[in-house]
């Protein structure tokens, strides 16, 4: 088994920053591709970003590159989302997942683990 705990989500204005974390137990961490979701009310979960076990590959939605900063520590069991020039459509309950495997996916069935998730809210 392994526990996700997100925290860092909040309020911000429109072009503002936030840094979401991602908080690992049990199961070795760095065996484990790392994932960011979100769902906005009304709406399916969707794909943010992706990092690879040992952080040496990423991949982004095509809605967040160029914004958003996916990046891990193993040594601190610790996923991260840098998210840049905040936009009112990333407002969304931001999820971190675990999957078994080397390197992640863009879809939620590929994930093992899941946290509870972080309200991240851009306003206008």
């Amino acid at each position: 088994q392994v526990q996700l705990v997100e925290s860092g989500g909040g309020l911000v204005q429109a072009g503002g920053s936030l840094r979401l974390s991602c908080a690992a137990s049990g199961r070795t961490f760095s065996w484990y591709a790392m994932g960011w979701f979100r769902q906005a009310p009304g709406k399916e979960r969707e794909f943010v970003a992706t990092i690879s076990a040992s952080g040496g590959s990423t991949y982004y939605a095509d809605s967040v590159k160029g914004r958003f900063t996916i990046s891990r520590d193993n040594a601190k069991n610790t996923v991260y989302l840098q998210m840049n020039s905040l936009k009112p459509e990333d407002t969304a309950v931001y999820y971190c997942a675990a999957r078994n495997s080397y390197y992640g996916g863009s879809y939620p069935y590929q994930y093992d683990y899941w946290g509870q998730g972080t309200q991240v809210t851009a306003s206008s």
